[in-house]
């Protein structure tokens, strides 16, 4: 774990890409195969493989309170050495002093720089995973930080938050995977992707065998993702002609289905089937194994909006739970869009064209159709009404138009946000489908529901780049006489922009909590957002989904900013 510890810090002293992918190549391969293997999973920034759904459940409290403890530092020296820092990690590695509380809590079967290997800190972040309770993972993540210098600390601390701040990501490590053993890029890339697990993609390069990695059902791939077109001139740039479907707002999901086994997971390649129970019945006994890829959203059964996808603050009730009711499926019915196949028939698509793969989900889906239709009595229904039962979830292929004019094209984005959706997916038809890549082979196309001008009421300290400067600030709307918190945002602003609203909010401070300081309302701001839902994490009552800084308003006094009627009205009107 030394020799780990001293290779992220040198990665972190470079900003040149070859630098850091070298050094991470030679550590590779000067380690025997097993340590490398884990080493390529902790330089990712992970304790564990993607596809694995271990977490250590160790959350930021319990690991400051450790840092505290084991330092002798007070609240207000950590708290300002994180200020100056931004990372948990790194303040490990400042504040831990082994002459002081952390060599007593040292045990004594560990004497300083006996060092640990990898293999032991990983069985290490096993049993803090396996652990129940806040006492036993506590003692389990304390006996493990006291056997480290404070520069195993720092990067171990790193590690279990998820985050090394060093500047490297795993395409990266790809590529050092792929340096260290002489293969190529796409080989290591291509097998890591099958697999979800870099440290068993780096054992296959290691014994020259990246061919024989293949896709496992029950392990999620990653996500194709697209790129923001600004306009519908934009985005048919790119290529000719464009298969074209509207932009959901829900989460995407992909499902894994085997015979009446199915799992769903999520984009983060989390496993979220149990807050939907009712859609893997209607998603099993396809007549092959499949993946496929989609949207989940909440669904309209009602009179006046029959059959259309919600806004997805509908569909928020229904995220993170772990045992969903009867009653909450009644009250947020929800539905599967399907717009892609990466594995049927025995075959993995994904380097199919987008055409073909259509045309296979399309006969997926009307093989699936037929035979539950046949099988339609034994299926589960969920009474939405008391005189109206439907179908536990509708499973639904997602319309498919075709544009080749900018006219065309901004004739269905005012058809879609007609139907209540976000805007456009714009898809070269003659594309692959390549996971966790952003091109320009998939492009979006929406725009912001509207803009409201707001006050500044709080600011935080900024992570990363940002260590330092106050960047994420809380802003509220009128109310009356007073302000109510509306939102938080901490993008759009240049960094000069930032810098000098850091020296105004230090100058017009309230009240100084830490990490956060409560500001004079003076500084109007023009933020954008996608849509607006119900909230009580704010005292406005509502919360805005993804906004983002549009323009500060030196014009504008803060009796200028919008009310709270104005926001009522942009909730009510979508």
């Amino acid at each position: 774990m030394k020799t780990l510890a001293q290779t992220c810090d040198q990665i972190a002293a470079t900003t040149k890409k070859l630098e850091k992918i070298a050094l991470v190549a030679e550590f590779l391969k000067s380690s025997p195969t097993e340590e490398a293997s884990l080493a390529a999973v902790f330089l990712s920034g992970r304790p564990f493989p993607v596809w694995e759904e271990t977490t250590l459940q160790v959350g930021g409290a319990l690991l400051w309170q450790l840092v505290q403890e084991m330092s002798g530092k007070s609240e207000a020296e950590l708290t300002a050495a994180y200020r100056k820092l931004g990372d948990l990690g790194a303040v490990a590695g400042e504040v831990f002093d082994r002459g002081g509380k952390g060599a007593s809590a040292r045990p004594s079967r560990a004497p300083l720089g006996n060092g640990l290997t990898l293999i032991e800190v990983q069985a290490a972040f096993r049993n803090i995973a396996a652990a129940r309770g806040p006492a036993a993972k506590t003692a389990l993540v304390r006996e493990l930080l006291a056997q480290m210098t404070p520069l195993e600390a720092k990067y171990t601390i790193k590690i279990m938050t998820g985050d090394l701040r060093i500047g490297l990501k795993e395409s990266l490590v790809e590529e050092a995977i792929a340096k260290a053993y002489g293969t190529t890029v796409v080989q290591v890339q291509r097998a890591n992707m099958l697999l979800g697990d870099i440290g068993e993609t780096l054992r296959l390069a290691a014994e020259g065998r990246l061919s024989d990695a293949r896709m496992r059902l029950f392990h999620p791939l990653g996500f194709m993702l697209a790129s923001p077109a600004a306009s519908s001139q934009e985005a048919l740039s790119y290529f000719e002609d464009a298969l074209v479907e509207d932009k959901y707002d829900g989460i995407r999901a992909q499902v894994h289905i085997s015979g009446d086994e199915v799992r769903i997971f999520s984009r983060t390649r989390d496993e979220i089937t149990e807050s939907f129970p009712e859609l893997p019945h209607a998603l099993a006994g396809l007549e092959h194994d499949a993946i496929l890829d989609g949207e989940i959203v909440a669904w309209s059964y009602l009179e006046e909006q029959p059959g259309r996808a919600l806004p997805f603050s509908a569909l928020a009730r229904r995220l993170g739970r772990k045992k969903v009711s009867d009653q909450l499926m009644r009250e947020v019915p929800v539905a599967y869009l399907v717009f892609d196949v990466l594995y049927a028939r025995n075959e993995l698509l994904i380097d199919r064209l987008l055409r073909e793969r259509a045309g296979i989900l399309d006969e997926l889906l009307a093989s699936r159709t037929s035979g539950r239709r046949a099988r339609s009595s034994g299926q589960a229904r969920l009474a939405l009404g008391p005189e109206e039962p439907v179908l536990s979830a509708p499973v639904i292929r997602a319309p498919v138009f075709q544009a080749s004019s900018a006219a065309e094209l901004d004739q269905l984005f005012e058809a879609a946000q007609a139907r209540g959706n976000e805007g456009l997916m714009i898809k070269d038809p003659e594309s692959a489908y390549t996971p966790g890549r952003r091109g320009k082979a998939w492009l979006k196309l929406k725009r912001e529901l509207a803009t409201l001008d707001v006050v500044v009421t709080a600011v935080e300290y900024g992570h990363g780049k940002r260590i330092g400067v106050l960047s994420d600030y809380t802003f509220a709307v009128w109310d009356g006489n007073r302000l109510v918190n509306i939102g938080k945002a901490y993008s759009g602003l240049t960094d000069a922009e930032i810098a000098e609203m850091t020296k105004w909010f230090l100058e017009h401070k309230i009240e100084d909590q830490g990490f956060r300081l409560i500001v004079e309302p003076k500084i109007v701001l023009e933020v954008a957002f996608n849509n607006m839902m119900r909230s009580d994490r704010h005292e406005s009552g509502y919360a805005l989904r993804f906004p983002r800084i549009v323009r500060l308003r030196p014009d504008k006094l803060a009796e200028d900013a919008d009310r709270i009627e104005a926001a009522r009205e942009i909730y009510e009107r979508q």
